[in-house]
């Protein structure tokens, strides 16, 4: 286990409190969007894009970079944010979510979006993906990691089992997975919706490396990952525990802002509580 410094600790968690921020001022002036969702990984986002993963803005298609795949596709706020933020385009342009002729829709795009690997927004099916970019890694011969990202509701799909599966027999150590386990889906509590526990004992039967995590403390975090990067032979799963709208008050816990924009009183009041003076 690497001790990360307190330097580093405050760095990321002030940075993701900046994507938070980005997450508010885009989907306010898009009026649309999903920030209930957005917020809540904003950690984990964090900790990979400006810690954990080897990529090169300049060179997007290095052959040896480390790849992310959101498989929660509608939780692209967030996305964009870290995105703009690694230097992959300009911080200005994701004003321009979900406007007409931007390259920052509803979905991650990956004809349109710089440094975005793959297209989403068809739930269930970003593990799938990962574990061919996973293979493909070895098959090459590369160092590689793929880092796939994915929400609690959509674990409700039964691809992802097929695919924890395949990842499982093809001993894809190179895979790592998230599951931003904020227990809330767009029409309510998943435990309502369609229980989903015991959720590590069903990863683990899968013969998946499971790990539990507080999704909001950024040692938790970049522990695991170091703890994935180290296990040979076996997928790993991070559990992560979140919170749906992390951050800011009224968003947090509140099915309602799983896709619906902040209002002008909202806006400023969000703001406030990430620290931005308006």
């Amino acid at each position: 286990m690497t001790l990360y410094d307190e330097r580093t600790i405050q760095m990321l968690e002030a940075k993701a409190n900046l994507l938070r921020r980005h997450v508010i001022k885009m989907t306010y002036a898009a009026q649309s969007g999903h920030p209930g969702g957005s917020l809540s990984y904003a950690d984990i986002i964090t900790a990979l894009f400006f810690k954990v993963m080897r990529f090169r803005p300049q060179e997007p298609l290095w052959e040896d970079r480390d790849k992310f795949v959101l498989s929660k596709g509608h939780a692209a706020p967030v996305y964009y944010a870290a995105l703009a933020e690694a230097g992959y385009f300009p911080v200005e342009d994701l004003l321009s979510l979900r406007k007409l002729g931007s390259y920052l829709q509803g979905h991650p795009c990956r004809m349109k979006t710089p440094g975005v690997e793959i297209s989403t927004g068809s739930l269930g099916q970003g593990l799938s993906v990962a574990n061919g970019m996973g293979l493909a890694a070895k098959l090459d011969r590369r160092s590689s990691r793929i880092y796939c990202l994915l929400g609690d509701g959509e674990l409700q799909e039964g691809q992802n089992w097929e695919a924890a599966m395949l990842a499982s027999h093809y001993k894809l150590d190179n895979v790592t997975a998230f599951v931003d386990r904020n227990k809330m889906q767009i029409d309510g509590p998943t435990e309502q919706v369609m229980s989903l526990e015991p959720l590590v004992d069903k990863w683990k039967a899968f013969g998946w490396n499971v790990i539990e995590i507080n999704g909001h403390d950024m040692r938790q975090i970049l522990d695991a990952c170091e703890k994935a990067a180290g296990v040979m032979g076996r997928p790993t799963i991070i559990i992560a525990h979140t919170i749906k709208g992390k951050g800011v008050s009224f968003m947090e816990g509140a099915v309602a802002f799983h896709g619906k924009a902040p209002n002008a009183d909202e806006y400023r009041i969000a703001l406030r509580e990430l620290g931005e003076k308006i």
